[in-house]
């Protein structure tokens, strides 16, 4: 899976890192999304609540299943493909400014930082993420195992807290897990346009993006044998009830998940399995189910090279070097932020 976060009217994202854009997590927050989507039709919430407490202990599962492969495949080509990278980014020289959105605890950066400053660049790392919690564990880690780099952590929504760029840095924004695809295009493409107006000509964005791939192997992904994911998707209607005094029956919904080759989109959702009725004392409202009506959680799309070009292109990005797993077909992207 890959699970990210959105924009407030955005399906969450990916599951590799904390949510993009930092949408306030906090029960105000999750009572007004709560009701919105609940209320819709179809009905839907967020994938950018699935982390709690719970659910990021369920995700750390989750990225151990062997059917899980989006987490190793990109660790892997971080690590294989770190100074390729660099070369791609073509700073000519300049010191780094690397800003990572959504950077959770810094595991899979932690690979590639070490590698750019043993080739000689100037870096100074800049985690961005809306979890404190992640950025102490990303700033110790680092610490620990790379003294020699200057990291400064920003805390809170990406384009809130976008550090103002020195004249003698380039940035480098890193967006990983596939995250993207949380987004429908024209999410993604607004996305991309908020991060291209924040840096400047000549600076540069590494993307990681799922590629489509045998649809069997997909589902496996989002849907394995062990159930974790099952446990996963449900833990957020546990979180409803405790947070705003629903009282869904969590036995009385399935996890479902579906991919389409055609629009290369694997999607989540849990189904009611029985005509209902769900109460919320905070909300004080009621919400009914049909039986098999569901609620859209989670979607990621898988990506194709020639649209990965055109949506750079027409986001304000030139796509300057591209980086595949030939086995799990996964894409790390250095694009240049064009005039």
């Amino acid at each position: 899976m890959t699970r990210s976060r959105d924009p407030a009217s955005a399906l969450p994202p990916a599951r590799d890192t904390a949510p993009p854009e930092a949408g306030a997590a906090a029960p105000r927050g999750l009572a007004a999304d709560a009701l919105a989507g609940l209320s819709g039709s179809p009905k839907r919430l967020s994938s950018k609540y699935f982390y709690d407490d719970r659910g990021s202990r369920l995700f750390e599962r989750i990225m151990r299943l062997p059917s899980y492969y989006p987490t190793r495949v990109e660790a892997a080509m971080l690590r294989r493909h770190a100074r390729d990278l660099l070369d791609a980014l073509d700073t000519g020289g300049s010191p780094i400014e690397m800003l990572e959105l959504g950077s959770g605890d810094g595991r899979k950066t932690l690979a590639l930082c070490r590698a750019w400053l043993k080739a000689g660049a100037e870096l100074v790392y800049r985690p961005m993420d809306i979890s404190a919690q992640a950025l102490d564990q990303l700033s110790a880690r680092m610490a620990r195992q790379l003294p020699a780099l200057a990291v400064h952590p920003l805390c809170g929504d990406y384009f809130q807290t976008w550090p103002i760029p020195s004249a003698r840095r380039r940035q480098v924004a890193l967006f990983l897990g596939s995250n993207l695809g949380n987004f429908t295009d024209e999410e993604a493409r607004r996305f991309l346009r908020r991060v291209r107006a924040h840096l400047r000509r000549g600076d540069s964005l590494l993307l990681g993006l799922d590629l489509r791939k045998d649809p069997h192997t997909v589902l496996a992904a989002y849907d394995d044998p062990e159930g974790v994911t099952a446990a996963f998707n449900l833990n957020l209607l546990r979180r409803l009830n405790r947070e705003l005094g629903m009282d869904f029956d969590l036995d009385r919904f399935r996890h479902y998940a579906s991919y389409c080759p055609l629009q290369g989109v694997a999607r989540s959702f849990l189904v009611s399995q029985a005509r209902q009725t769900v109460r919320s004392a905070l909300l004080r409202r009621e919400f009914h189910f049909g039986a098999g009506e569901f609620i859209y959680t989670e979607q990621s799309q898988k990506y194709e090279r020639a649209g990965v070009e055109a949506m750079a292109a027409d986001t304000g990005f030139e796509l300057r070097a591209w980086f595949e797993d030939p086995a799990l077909p996964y894409a790390l992207v250095a694009c240049r932020a064009t005039g």
